[in-house]
């Protein structure tokens, strides 16, 4: 009976093992045909959860901040004072984030409005010049039925606009003012959602080193020493990777946002504070961000003044080579430690699946990703003692390490 005992555990260890892979199996058909449902509960959940995210990345952006206050105030204060240190740290990081946020709507929306006024009378303007200019041509003029034309499409360009916003416009009033409404509640749910954020980032401030000690606890408590010391490690390098690419994407655009803005006055560009927010803004995004905001940034200056416009594109090719060669580097220098290529893919997925906050937040956490799966592949290297291999890859390719 004693013998038989070593050679039943290979069929237990057998047993447990398809046992596992038939319920893998199975939740993973269950996600596949009930995607959808799955994505909706996800949904649902995020949607009541919504009020925490806000309030979790806004404490994040903060966090730089609210660490140097912190720290500042505790050389000035009593040690006893810590709290207090703490406190006045996190109130402070709050105000200067609403302050910022204020700055911004203030500068971004009378513009704005002057903006899309000017480009209603300067598209009104330019057609009626057109149609002077037109009937003043020889050649028109002395081409009646081309003259006779060119009046009419006028005209009937203004009979259909009255037309469109009479017997279009007006009896659809009841789905627009609809439309308009729902429009009001979302806006107003995402509202409540903000103000419930800022109190949830003021007490994760507040707690972000009580919150970081109790998570370490909890760590601890379920896994060995060495497997929790691997993911605090792992956490430690998605923060630095977030933190720096993030917040240095941030200064990086607001420079090139004011660097546009001077030259925007020294160039006597229209709308040049709408432009200027539009290209720091669209700056954000990796790769593609410069050519985003562009296109809009030319199009409101074409509208105004062709010329200008044609000196834009030039201006903002020189403004891109100056910030992805001297500027973003300085800032930024390889944060993500990505080639060009993963860059392009971790834009194009993340942004595919989460639209522009993907093609934010895609590049730190495909790095992340990456970076875990090296770090696997290396250990199983030598756990199978097929180290040699990474010699051969260095050899070719360079150090793995270092990509």
């Amino acid at each position: 009976m004693m013998d038989k005992k070593p050679h039943i555990k290979p069929y237990l260890y057998g047993m447990l093992a398809g046992f596992g892979a038939i319920a893998l199996s199975i939740i993973f058909f269950f996600l596949i045909y009930r995607f959808q449902g799955f994505g909706n509960a996800i949904s649902k959940v995020t949607g009541i959860l919504m009020p925490f995210i806000y309030g979790a990345v806004i404490a994040y952006l903060l966090k730089p901040v609210c660490n140097t206050v912190e720290n500042f105030l505790r050389r000035l204060l009593p040690e006893k004072m810590g709290s207090t240190a703490n406190m006045l740290a996190v109130a402070f990081s709050l105000l200067f984030g609403i302050l910022v946020v204020y700055a911004l709507f203030m500068m971004i929306v009378p513009q704005l409005v002057t903006s899309v006024t000017t480009l209603y009378y300067t598209a009104r303007n330019n057609i009626r010049d057109f149609v002077d200019w037109a009937s003043k041509q020889e050649i028109i003029a002395s081409n009646e039925q081309l003259l006779d034309f060119i009046e009419t499409s006028y005209d009937k360009l203004q009979a259909n606009l009255d037309t469109w916003v009479k017997e279009t416009v007006l009896p659809s009033m009841q789905s627009i003012l609809s439309g308009a409404a729902v429009g009001v509640m979302s806006f107003v749910a995402f509202l409540k959602n903000l103000v419930i954020g800022l109190i949830v980032s003021v007490y994760l401030l507040a707690s972000r080193k009580k919150f970081g000690q109790q998570g370490k606890l909890i760590l601890y408590s379920l896994v060995k020493r060495r497997w929790a010391d691997l993911f605090l490690d792992e956490i430690c390098y998605a923060d630095k990777m977030f933190g720096g690419f993030i917040n240095g994407k941030i200064l990086d655009s607001a420079i090139i946002g004011v660097l546009c803005y001077i030259a925007c006055l020294i160039f006597k560009f229209p709308s040049a504070l709408l432009v200027s927010v539009i290209i720091g803004v669209t700056n954000v995004i990796p790769f593609f961000g410069p050519f985003i905001g562009a296109i809009p940034a030319t199009l409101l200056i074409l509208i105004q003044n062709p010329i200008k416009a044609l000196w834009f594109v030039l201006f903002v090719l020189v403004l891109q080579q100056v910030d992805g060669n001297i500027i973003g580097p300085k800032i930024l220098g390889n944060t993500t430690g990505l080639s060009s290529f993963w860059v392009l893919f971790a834009i194009l997925l993340f942004g595919g699946l989460w639209g522009f906050v993907g093609m934010i937040i895609g590049v730190p956490l495909f790095a992340v990703i990456y970076d875990v799966i090296k770090k696997l592949v290396l250990h199983g290297l030598k756990r199978n003692e097929e180290l040699e291999m990474v010699t051969t890859y260095h050899d070719h390719f360079g150090d793995p390490e270092d990509e």
